[in-house]
């Protein structure tokens, strides 16, 4: 496989001296670590303590035609926590194209994602390890600038491998708005359809081949009013529970947004209900733990916060059916978030000199009000019925610039984390933490900026402390050390410092990043998605390249 790769980036490289009218682009990625043994989060014990993921990209155009490849190096190993599939070094996508302003055509992997990705999303993020990329083909057909139709037919990549499920997909995008020449609002509609079909196990429960999946959602912005709505259908779908299919349910989802804004002010509303809405390439993939054949994108919405303390309860999205005892029983989620941004005007008493800015996030989720059979592994939910409370966030946020140097963030989060139902463990904790964050400016690219947190709790375990210090010492150089402490916790033992020292050097579109530190186990989250970490100690590395 070796060879292959190395064909085909000398094949591209090639290519690009050979013709005019083409450019070539190349992209590298290296994520590596050095796991030490800490007498406080444990000694390795895996193989290899040095581990890299390696990401190479190239992509070569001419005219309307395109051609790439990503390989990709876990050498001698992955990361801890990332998935087994992901191992040695191999060919991760490769792809070939053609575009134009009407219609575009793809063979090999692509990206896609259908409205909100309620049904549909594939995407890479590479510190989550998820890399659900389809392969197959790809038409994308725009008759009119307001009118645009994609259909594919593909199978999603599993590691270096693909899943035993195809995939077959359509969605329609209309603009109202500019096929009929609205001069003040805006209004489009979409539709899609998904469906996954893989061979179905013997069972009694009624089910068939192909899972499908309809999605219809409209868009109608005015002045400063925007709004948009979407509804899934989801037809029935195997329900694993340890691995064993116990039923066959239909699912649904609703995602409703409003919101205003102007000059100064902004209000934005979220609502969302999901019941039996996890769909995969792979059915029998249910509850898997590195986000692999994951076939839609359902991230937790709620205020996606900036602090090492505010992200040790961090919410995860509850779509699935679960049958875990008889007081532990879930068929999804409803909930939704309120957003305000609110600026005061310059010169006003609490304003000041350069004015102040307001922001407020609340967040609720629960699960589905329903009637449950555990023995039968059935239920009957309520549309619009709140069950048990799954969490809540409220965060205040007020930013303050008092002087042409100095700029100040006073943070504050009441959280809300019902372990029991989140991580299907026990307990419940309820926690206030405060964040207060100073910059200061020292002119030509130099800047200091600290931070200080505090987590207060009785639940759990207890009580946290942080803080941080970074020195930008030109816009191209910074450092930094931060730390949280667990202080509190009832076990001497585990008041641990998850201490961290590093920086970084940006040189032009290439950068280089050193890191010497403790992870705290848990979750790692970007954008509402989440990946489980172990608790480790060791020296990082990461470089970022771009030609």
């Amino acid at each position: 496989m070796k060879k292959t790769i190395t064909f085909f980036i000398t094949l591209l490289s090639l290519a690009s001296f050979s013709q005019q009218d083409s450019h070539i682009s190349y992209g590298f990625e290296s994520n590596s670590q050095y796991y030490l043994d800490d007498s406080k989060t444990g000694d390795f014990l895996e193989s290899n303590r040095f581990r890299s993921n390696n990401f190479f990209k190239i992509d070569y155009y001419y005219k309307n035609f395109y051609v790439g490849l990503q390989a990709e190096s876990y050498e001698p190993k992955a990361m801890l926590n990332y998935s087994p599939n992901l191992d040695k070094t191999n060919l991760g996508l490769y792809y070939v194209g053609y575009k134009t302003n009407k219609i575009a055509f793809t063979l090999g992997h692509f990206y896609e994602q259908f409205g909100s990705g309620l049904i549909l999303r594939s995407w890479e993020d590479r510190q989550l390890g998820i890399n659900n990329a389809l392969r197959g083909g790809r038409v994308k057909f725009s008759p009119k600038e307001y009118l645009h139709f994609t259909s594919f037919y593909a199978k999603q990549r599993k590691g270096f491998a693909v899943s035993k499920g195809n995939i077959v997909g359509f969605n329609s995008d209309f603009d109202i708005s500019s096929a009929f020449n609205f001069e003040n609002s805006s209004f489009s509609a979409g539709f899609s359809y998904v469906g996954r079909t893989q061979e179905r196990t013997e069972t009694n429960f009624d089910y068939k081949n192909s899972t499908n999946l309809f999605s219809s959602r409209v868009e109608f912005s005015k002045d400063n009013f925007y709004s948009n709505l979407e509804y899934v259908a989801k037809g029935k779908d195997a329900v694993i529970i340890q691995n064993q299919i116990k039923n066959a349910k239909k699912g649904a989802a609703l995602l409703a947004n409003f919101g205003y804004a102007k000059k100064g002010l902004g209000i934005n509303a979220t609502f969302r209900r999901m019941e039996n809405m996890n769909i995969y390439s792979d059915r029998e993939a249910n509850g898997n733990i590195y986000n692999e054949s994951v076939v839609n994108y359902l991230p937790a919405l709620t205020k996606q916060h900036d602090y090492l303390l505010t992200n040790i309860y961090v919410y995860q999205a509850q779509p699935q059916v679960s049958f875990q005892d008889p007081s532990l029983i879930k068929s999804g989620e409803i909930g939704g978030q309120l957003d305000l941004y609110y600026k005061i005007k310059k010169g006003t008493f609490l304003g000041g000199k350069y004015g102040t800015k307001i922001a407020l996030n609340y967040s609720s989720w629960h699960g589905l009000k329903a009637d449950y059979d555990f023995a039968g592994f059935d239920y009957e939910t309520e549309f619009l019925g709140f069950g048990q409370k799954y969490f809540s966030d409220l965060s205040i946020e007020v930013r303050k610039k008092w002087s042409k140097q100095w700029n100040t963030i006073f943070y504050y989060v009441n959280q809300s984390y019902n372990k029991r139902y989140i991580e299907e463990t026990f307990g419940e904790i309820n926690a206030n933490i405060f964040v207060s964050e100073a910059t200061y400016k020292m002119g030509k690219g130099k800047s200091l900026r600290f931070e200080a947190q505090l987590l207060a709790t009785n639940d759990d375990k207890k009580n946290w402390a942080g803080g941080t210090v970074e020195y930008n010492a030109t816009s191209k150089l910074a450092v930094y050390i931060n730390d949280i402490y667990n202080y509190g916790n009832d076990n001497v033992d585990q008041q641990i410092h998850y201490y961290n020292v590093g920086g970084s050097y940006t040189v032009g579109a290439h950068r280089f990043a050193l890191n010497y530190g403790r992870q705290r186990g848990g979750l790692i989250c970007i954008g509402g998605v989440c990946r489980n970490v172990p608790e480790s100690t060791g020296i990082s590395a990461n470089i970022t390249m771009s030609f």
